[in-house]
């Protein structure tokens, strides 16, 4: 392709993007910007050479391999002879987006490539990978690998620093793992995982309660790696808060009284508010000494009949026989729908379960993204029991609630609980709680017992699943202990 229609292609993509920066396969993005990259023409191709603070890159680009809104494909020959793809993106446009996912993709996997030569110089590494393998559910924003010594293995895994990946890394960490014992014929002893600085603590606070050895390596924004001592796990510990934060008695006025005599209004306090809800969905709030009302566009009630409108209304479309299933209100937070049929009936998740009382969201778990709803209850004995609700299928559920059953586990242990005034009249047991994974049955991820397998002894789990038309009776068609497989049913 000639020089002079190379050089038109790279400058007009250049004049029309908004934000331009050249991606190279295994680096980061160079933005350019005036004063930091030229174009000569050159005998044998364009010459482009771009830099920013840590780098600078030259190219010769010979021809134009793809042009497309926001991303021009180059074909380049390196000085050394060799040949490759360069891409020109506007940072701006959405068609770029893909080949930015890629190339951080890229440049991670080459950086855990690295990483393992440093950290791991006398293993060979015998497969690294970011692809997509949907069938053991393993994603390709994890770069995984698999290094050897001798008759001994590891499994490795690297997180981005995107905080929902961090949160999830040990997950998929503990499923490639157990793909590769499965896998190989020789052991693979355990996992080593690399994670951003900032998302080591709480990774570390859950490997205690695990039986396979994890290690782990702490990387910055620059790329410099650094062991982890797995003894020093901080205090991610939260607080408890008194159990009178909880109580929603104390708000309920005269308004809140009348509603509430319907028998499917629910009332929770929180932060100071108090909330009315119908299987799970707020319909009213009172907050500042003021009553708002409405599910979409809450507005201020002026008396009890404008709360009672809304309770009608929301009562009418989330009900177990409506008529639309697919209405927002009928699909909108299917955990919190469920919590309030566990709530109703407890004793239908374990027989041992005291129906009162039950506390909602005692510890709000800071560290990561939760997407579960948690009930936390007593049982005959005195022994707490952690619930765990999930509405749909979720390969994080059981390592998400690990994190919830380590915080109880610290209170109860300390006796906290009842110091905070928790269960009142009861003794509250100094013991591990019990761990339960509510769900429906058919809505487990085919992963979670692969990762229960990992949980120590310690954590007690029982997953127990639901029949499918869960929001019309709490039916329990599925109950399982730990990793066992559900065929294997136990009372």
């Amino acid at each position: 392709m000639p020089v002079q229609a190379v050089a038109a292609r790279v400058e007009e993509f250049l004049r029309a993007a908004l934000q331009p920066a050249l991606l190279h396969p295994g680096d980061q993005p160079i933005a350019l910007r005036a004063g930091s990259f030229r174009l000569q023409p050159h005998s044998r191709g364009l010459l482009i050479e771009a830099w920013d603070e840590r780098r600078t890159l030259a190219r010769r680009i010979t021809a134009v391999e793809s042009v497309s809104k926001g991303r021009l494909v180059l074909r380049f020959e390196s000085f050394g002879g060799g040949n490759g793809l360069l891409e020109l993106v506007d940072l701006q446009a959405p068609r770029a987006a893909p080949s930015l996912r890629s190339a951080a993709r890229h440049l991670l996997r080459e950086r855990l490539r690295r990483w393992l030569g440093r950290q791991f110089p006398a293993w060979r590494v015998h497969e690294i990978t970011a692809g997509a393998d949907l069938e053991n559910t393993l994603s390709p924003v994890f770069p995984r690998a698999l290094i050897r010594r001798g008759q001994s293995a590891w499994a490795v895994l690297a997180a981005p620093s995107a905080r929902e990946h961090c949160d999830r890394a040990l997950t998929f960490g503990l499923i490639w793992l157990d793909y590769l014992r499965r896998r190989e014929k020789t052991p693979v002893l355990g996992l080593a995982l690399f994670l951003p600085a900032d998302a080591v603590a709480v990774t570390r606070l859950r490997t205690r309660h695990l039986t396979a050895p994890v290690e782990i390596f702490a990387y910055d924004d620059d790329g410099h790696e650094a062991a982890v001592d797995s003894s020093d796990n901080g205090n991610l510990i939260q607080d408890l808060p008194p159990a009178s934060c909880t109580a929603a008695e104390p708000f309920l006025d005269h308004w809140a009284r009348r509603v509430m005599l319907r028998g499917d209004v629910a009332a929770q306090a929180r932060h100071g508010a108090l909330s009315l809800q119908i299987r799970g969905l707020e319909f009213a709030r009172l907050t500042g000494g003021a009553w708002y009302a409405g599910v979409d566009s809450p507005r201020r009630a002026h008396s009890e009949a404008d709360l009672l409108a809304a309770a009608e209304e929301l009562a009418a479309l989330r009900a177990p026989g409506a008529s639309d299933r697919n209405h927002p209100w009928y699909r909108r937070q299917p955990e919190a729908w469920l919590e309030q049929m566990v709530r109703s009936n407890p004793t239908a998740i374990d027989a041992r379960l005291r129906s009162s009382p039950l506390y909602g969201q005692v510890i709000e778990w800071a560290a990561c993204d939760r997407v579960v709803l948690d009930l936390l209850a007593i049982d005959s004995s005195g022994r707490l029991a952690v619930l765990e609700l999930k509405a749909s299928e979720d390969p994080h559920l059981p390592i998400q609630a690990l994190d919830y059953w380590i915080q109880v586990r610290h209170h109860a242990l300390s006796g906290a609980f009842s110091q905070a005034g928790y269960f009142p009249g009861l003794t509250v047991a100094s013991l591990p709680p019990r761990l339960f994974l509510v769900a429906p049955a058919l809505y487990f991820h085919p992963s979670t017992e692969a990762i229960l397998s990992f949980f120590s002894k310690e954590v007690e789990v029982t997953r127990v699943g639901l029949a499918v038309e869960w929001q019309r009776e709490l039916r329990v068609v599925m109950r399982a202990c730990g990793a066992m497989r559900p065929d294997r049913q136990f009372s």
